[in-house]
């Protein structure tokens, strides 16, 4: 290196120094040198560890690399290393991502387009292997001092890097692997934790190829083929993401997989049908989208593009299934299924990839031969954000109304002429505020929420073409786009940051609802409203120590704390409610509670902690 200088750290508790050891020892001369923990009696704190490990860069060093004590390097760690901050000194670097994760949704996109680099998504940024530039270092070291004990370094340090506009990039295939001997910091509970693509004798070249502007992120996570979508027009705000399902982004595409079985019925003979179904779903949505956006996908900032490495790009592809399972199923099971979901992988990312070429050829119908004209009345709040989709993605034509206007954006859409809504639906007690009404919806149009319980309006035409009302009682909403100061919010975010969970009132109930249940509703009572006046939705009631224990298993598994003690010994009054409305005819809660409080908390911690956290 010429310019630049790196220097580098292991970071380590005294339980791991021979393994920290080992590692500094074999890397070069010097390149590695062992940084412990401060504290190894106190509280398990990787941050408390990474900051010390940020402040041992060496005079004269322009660079930090800090690896942690349990990971793998490649035979060209250090070659590629030094190249890739040659060609982006200003950025940060991560060197490792996860098979499950949304970076490593990103690697194998990059992997089909022969980059090296990707852009880092809004998600954690991986800390396991990373290199940042001496300023930014310390500047994070800075900023982390002042949340000690609060969020995981990776999560900070990506509202760090974005908060400061500082480029992050993440590398592929990954530089290092993670050997997992257990988890000091409490992360074993999360099954192994694999590079979405390590290859350890990767060749070293073309470090400035690298795949920016990615929207739309397949993976599979807990089990569930997910989707993360960027929300607003390219140059928006890069950490504003919707998450979605698989199922859901490609019904919005107007694409219609039906069912993977014809796809995979002769290969998913030992992984079972969730595994294969889960797998093929994620590869179907990743070659769909491939195939549909190539021309974003393969734009490489780097100049031409090189043809894809078939060792990077085989490998990506089969850690799909893996990484979706793995947090079920052990590491020897998972090597039994790996070349069967591999082969199911490929076999998605073909379907996809014909689907995309069909729809190019003969563009999709709509969900029905008139979608509903709906106006929508609530501001655009994460939460309204992810319904408005949902309900767009269903087939829906929805109107947005009461959007709050910049001054130099247009007011919120008048009603089409000769086109009135065929329903209305009054959002505002989910969110914060009433907004103005514009003119275009009147009085009789729609009815306020005023209610302090969470009570929705729906506005529909009957057959006379008259307006009738449905009153929507809503149960405590979870899922993205909730917030962290509700009942379930709270329990979500303390389990984040490891705090243990007060439950005041362990028998209380609690009627939960996941945003994705709710859109599910709405969307059919929109197409057939509720024979009465009042319905209900919501699953069915658990005790807030239920509650607890599910945020347990869907979080991390933190304990369970004493509630203070109050001025009475008397137990807590519980008000009489009314009862609860029947639900509407046909409709059903579909989402498992552990499941919708796992995307609560991706919510919380990749998009919610940017509105909470002051950097």
């Amino acid at each position: 290196m010429t310019r630049y200088r790196l220097s580098g750290a292991v970071m380590t508790h005294p339980k791991r120094r021979a393994a920290a050891e080992r590692l500094a020892q074999a890397a070069p001369p010097g390149a590695l040198r062992v940084v412990m923990d401060p504290d190894p009696a106190g509280k398990p704190s990787v941050l408390r560890t990474a900051l010390c490990a940020w402040s041992a860069i060496e005079d004269g060093a322009t660079h930090q690399l800090v690896v942690q004590d349990d990971m793998i390097l490649s035979d060209t760690f250090f070659t590629r290393a030094r190249m890739a901050v040659e060609e982006m000194p200003d950025a940060a670097l991560a060197l490792f991502a996860l098979w499950d994760s949304r970076n490593g949704a990103a690697v194998r996109f990059g992997a089909l387009a022969g980059a090296r680099w990707v852009a880092a998504v809004n998600e954690y940024f991986p800390c396991v292997a990373i290199i940042l530039p001496r300023e930014v270092a310390a500047g994070f070291v800075a900023f982390g001092r002042r949340h000690l004990d609060s969020w995981p370094d990776d999560i900070l340090m990506n509202h760090y890097l974005r908060a400061h506009g500082i480029p992050a990039y993440v590398s592929v295939p990954s530089l290092a692997e993670h050997e997992d001997h257990g988890s000091i910091s409490g992360n074993a509970f999360r099954g192994p934790r694999r590079s979405v693509c390590f290859l350890p004798s990767d060749v070293p070249g073309r470090e400035d190829a690298r795949l920016s502007g990615l929207r739309v992120l397949p993976f599979f996570k807990h089990g569930v083929a997910q989707c993360a979508v960027r929300a607003g027009a390219p140059g928006d705000d890069p950490g504003h993401w919707l998450h979605l399902t698989c199922a859901q982004y490609l019904e919005g595409c107007g694409v219609r997989p039906g069912r993977p079985q014809p796809a995979i019925v002769g290969m998913a003979e030992a992984s079972g049908p969730a595994a294969a179904t889960g797998t093929w779903l994620t590869a179907f949505t990743m070659g769909f989208v491939q195939q549909r956006d190539g021309h974003r996908t393969t734009a490489l900032d780097g100049g031409t593009a090189p043809a894809p490495d078939p060792a990077v790009l085989a490998e990506a592809l089969a850690t799909v299934g893996p990484g979706g399972i793995s947090y079920a199923r052990s590491e020897e099971r998972i090597a039994e299924l790996r070349a069967e979901l591999a082969q199911i992988t490929l076999a998605g990312v073909a379907a996809g990839r014909e689907a995309a070429d069909r729809q190019r050829a003969r563009p999709a119908r709509p969900h029905t031969a008139a979608p509903l004209r709906v106006g929508v009345l609530g501001t655009a709040t994460p939460l309204t954000e992810h319904l408005v989709r949902g309900l767009a993605d269903a087939g829906h034509r929805i109107t947005l109304l009461g959007r709050p206007t910049a001054p130099d954006e247009p007011t919120a859409p008048a009603r089409p002429a000769g086109r009135p809504y065929d329903a209305l639906l009054d959002l505002t007690a989910l969110t914060p505020q009433h907004p103005p009404v514009p003119a275009a919806a009147t009085a009789a149009d729609i009815v306020c929420g005023t209610s302090s319980t969470p009570t929705l309006t729906l506005k529909y035409r009957d057959t006379a073409g008259q307006f009738r009302d449905v009153t929507v009682r809503v149960g405590e909403l979870y899922g993205p786009g909730c917030p962290h100061d509700t009942r379930i919010g709270r329990l979500v975010w303390d389990a984040l940051r490891s705090y243990p969970l007060t439950v005041e009132d362990p028998d209380a109930e609690l009627r939960p609802l996941h945003v994705g249940d709710l859109v599910g509703a709405l969307s059919a009572m929109l197409r057939t409203p509720p024979p009465d006046g009042t319905t209900g939705l919501a699953d069915a009631p658990v005790t807030a120590a239920e509650l607890a224990t599910a945020v347990q298993t869907a979080v991390r598994p933190v304990p369970l704390a004493e509630a203070p003690p109050t001025a009475s010994a008397a137990p807590p009054r519980r008000t009489e409610e009314a009862p609860w409305p029947p639900a509407p005819p046909g409709w059903k809660p579909a989402t498992d509670l552990v499941h919708g409080l796992h995307t609560h908390a991706q919510w919380l911690a990749y998009e919610g902690i940017h509105l909470a956290l002051d950097v």
